[in-house]
């Protein structure tokens, strides 16, 4: 599909979003030529970049995994981007075909994609609706949001790639702490966050890439990820590079150039 086919009345497609660019990342085509140029500086300072979208994604499907076989059929993924392969819906309904699955994003071209191409969900359901992460209380009242899932029963939560995107200045701690009191014990939190543990100094210079986009990247250490889960019940292997949380198969050789923390937490 052509840039022009993606035009959405009102967006401004000069301006690179994260959501296109681990698009571009992933090898998909729904992204724009600024998201190419943001994603293409990273990429220079950076190259594993992309490795580091894949293991972001695998981990995805293994946490929606697990969280299956804990019972577990209604997801809130808030920051959900394109779909594509191994993403939120996809992984649900393989794992659970009565999945019910809310995606929240404010990226237009997101929102456009999910009116274009609704998904067929069989006997589960699958809904994208407008949000933004750094709001948790409008993506609580959603009302479309509320008609899909059930607040009385366990929600997997799941914050993938999106908490990097909020500063420490707009409060992620109590963003977090917001959703979790809001769902039923029970409930899981999921998510995954850039780490500058083993080299600040060029992450900070990919960081910069996105000072132009609609969000800028701030990351944490390994402590401050493992904060997101206080109070509540982290599950093993605890809060690791992404490539060691529960792999399918053995640890890749390059498991700690991914420079991405992940971890799954119980709401008890």
């Amino acid at each position: 599909m052509s840039e022009a086919d993606w035009t959405v009345p009102g967006v401004d497609t000069e301006v690179a979003t994260p959501a296109r660019m681990y698009d571009y990342y992933l090898g998909g085509k729904d992204n724009f030529a600024a998201d190419r140029d943001a994603a293409e500086k990273v990429l220079k300072n950076m190259p594993k970049v992309r490795a580091f979208a894949r293991a972001n994604r695998a981990f995805l499907g293994r946490a929606v995994r697990a969280m299956a076989a804990e019972g577990i059929s209604q997801f809130l993924d808030i920051g959900i981007g394109l779909p594509g392969p191994g993403g939120t819906v996809a992984s649900a309904l393989a794992a659970r075909p009565d999945a019910h699955v809310v995606g929240v994003d404010n990226d237009p071209i997101v929102l456009a994609h999910a009116r274009a191409r609704p998904v067929d969900a069989g006997a589960g359901a699958a809904t994208i609706v407008a949000g933004d992460l750094r709001d948790p209380a409008a993506v609580l009242a959603d009302l479309r949001m509320r008609g899909v899932l059930d607040f009385e029963r366990p929600i997997g939560v799941m914050l993938i790639a999106v908490l990097h995107f909020v500063g420490d200045d707009e409060d992620p701690y109590g963003i977090v702490n917001t959703l979790m009191d809001a769902v039923a014990p029970g409930s899981f939190l999921a998510l995954t966050h850039v780490t500058g543990d083993f080299d600040q100094e060029r992450l900070a210079v990919s960081a910069q890439a996105y000072e132009k986009s609609t969000a800028k990247l701030t990351v944490r250490s390994a402590k401050e990820t493992a904060a997101f889960f206080d109070g509540r019940e982290l599950l093993e292997p605890g809060v690791v590079l992404l490539p060691r949380w529960r792999p399918d198969g053995a640890v890749p050789a390059d498991a700690d150039d991914i420079w991405m923390y992940g971890a799954l937490g119980r709401k008890s």
